[in-house]
């Protein structure tokens, strides 16, 4: 039997060639239309040497060509890694050369940063824009067969950071995969009337799992969206029916406060999905008074496929992450992996299909976090209740997350130590009305006066993604340190001034 993730897309292509995949603003593509470009995809990277395990990267906005690209590169037996398009040169590298990836789908203009990247790697890199891609798949042989894949081979390498360290691949199975899209489509009843909102990036777990292999595989219609903002999804949600909407909280907070939503019909929407942080309890209440729609928060992480729990539509509890999905186990325990009492507070860990096999050639990276038995150790704090709900009480470690991006504080970190004024730094969250955080960086330079904050901000932003570097940075004489001479981050006092404010 082949495993293939692409199996899950091949059925519905098969049943319902002429019903619409996905949208695009005005644009649209059938199952059919698609599955014939996948096709030609996997045949151009057939033709190109590329085989069964081989890496392919994807660094795409949400287009119709990030499936193609996606799909055709796992009918083809390549393992993805999809990239996001924000990165800069330095980031591009990493994720190029660390999974030794042999062909990248790049978005032209991404040009520069992914030439930079890929200077002196194995990589071909093959520039992807509007019109120019079709046509350079119309002029390729097509792949019609679909490779075969067991349950334990690598499909997807999501690139994660953790909290520290550089960005580890997850290696997340076909098995994997296929199965967490599939207890996706059951808890969302996804159907092939239904018409899902894809505003989250396809190179996330999130976006990738719940929205694109989701969608497709119960038959339903993905309506994508290259980039979030609050009036364009709700005119797309007007425009094309939609019935579902996927997003993070801040989303959520945006599309409550827009002036003009009362001004769309979104009447249609019968569900909505919130995962990637917590989401406040008002703004969830709030949110479903105004568009008449239930929300269901999750929980999960790019090493849990991402689905881990969920609430369900029957019986939810506002302010938990849910119950565990069908097939996977959750336990809160202490430090050395007992189960702790309930109510009490400790680590959670997951256990099932929904597993990542590890990190890419990280043996032991994935010891530290996967023990013999299967557990995952996620590294966040929470908490389960009597009736078996679970609750996060604290995130990661040090972790900050921008607008439901995560920003790992130690990439920042070494990047403001690059710069010859600096003699020490700590990257912080800073309180945000709006992106429920915001990147801080409190710094000790050299000497007194070596560099404005102005100057180190740009040298930051020249070398990571937008959304990482810091928009606030403050001096100090001194950072606090404990008896170790380690940096005591819960100590650092974020000046008043800075809390809520942009830079």
């Amino acid at each position: 039997m082949n495993h293939n993730l692409f199996g899950l897309f091949a059925r519905s292509a098969a049943a319902h060639p002429d019903r619409v995949a996905i949208r695009f603003g005005d644009e649209q593509i059938t199952y059919g239309e698609l599955d014939a470009l996948t096709a030609r995809t996997a045949g151009m990277l057939r033709a190109a040497g590329i085989e069964a395990g081989d890496r392919i990267a994807v660094m795409l906005p949400n287009r119709p060509e990030f499936a193609a690209a996606y799909y055709g590169a796992l009918r083809a037996g390549a393992v993805v890694v999809p990239m996001n398009p924000l990165l800069k040169g330095r980031e591009i590298r990493h994720h190029l050369s660390d999974p030794g990836v042999k062909l990248i789908f790049a978005w032209h203009g991404c040009r520069a940063e992914v030439a930079a990247g890929s200077g002196g790697l194995d990589t071909e890199v093959v520039s992807v824009a509007p019109g120019e891609f079709e046509a350079l798949m119309a002029e390729q042989t097509p792949y019609g067969d679909v490779a075969e894949r067991g349950p334990r081979d690598t499909a997807v390498i999501l690139y994660t950071s953790g909290t520290t360290g550089r960005p580890k691949g997850a290696e997340l199975t076909h098995a994997n995969l296929t199965r967490n899209a599939e207890a996706g489509a059951r808890l969302f009843a996804l159907t092939g009337d239904d018409a899902v909102i894809g505003a989250l990036p396809l190179f996330h777990s999130f976006g990738q799992t719940c929205g694109l292999n989701a969608t497709l595989a119960a038959g339903g219609r993905l309506s994508l969206v290259a980039r979030f903002e609050p009036g364009l999804v709700l005119r797309t949600i007007d425009e094309h029916r939609a019935t579902v909407f996927m997003g993070v909280p801040t989303m959520y907070t945006a599309l409550l406060h827009r002036p003009e939503r009362d001004g769309f019909d979104v009447s249609r929407l019968r569900m909505c999905v919130s995962g990637g942080a917590a989401l406040p309890v008002e703004v969830l209440h709030g949110f479903e008074d105004a568009f008449d729609c239930v929300i269901l928060e999750g929980y999960g992480l790019s090493e849990t496929s991402p689905i881990a729990s969920f609430n369900l539509p029957e019986v939810r509890k506002p302010g938990s992450i849910g119950l565990p999905i069908e097939g996977t186990e959750m336990r809160v325990v202490d430090e050395n992996g007992a189960e702790v009492a309930t109510g009490e507070v400790g680590e959670i860990a997951v256990r099932g299909h929904n597993v990542m096999k590890g990190y890419w050639r990280r043996p032991e990276a994935t010891a530290e976090v996967l023990d013999a038995g299967g557990w995952f150790r996620t590294g966040d704090m929470g908490r389960v209740d009597e009736d078996g709900f679970f609750y996060i009480v604290d995130r990661k470690k040090e972790l900050i997350i921008r607008g439901g991006y995560n920003v790992y504080p130690r990439e920042i970190e070494e990047v403001l130590y690059e710069h010859r004024a600096v003699r020490e730094c700590a990257v912080v969250g800073v309180p945000h009305a709006e992106l429920g955080e915001e990147v801080g960086a409190a710094v000790v330079l050299t000497q007194p006066g070596a560099i404005s904050a102005d100057e180190l901000r740009a040298h930051a932003r020249e070398r990571l993604a937008a959304y990482k570097y810091p928009r606030h940075i403050w001096f100090l004489g001194e950072l606090p340190k404990g008896p170790t001479n380690k940096i005591l981050k819960r100590e650092i006092e974020v000046p008043p001034t800075t809390v809520g404010q942009d830079a």
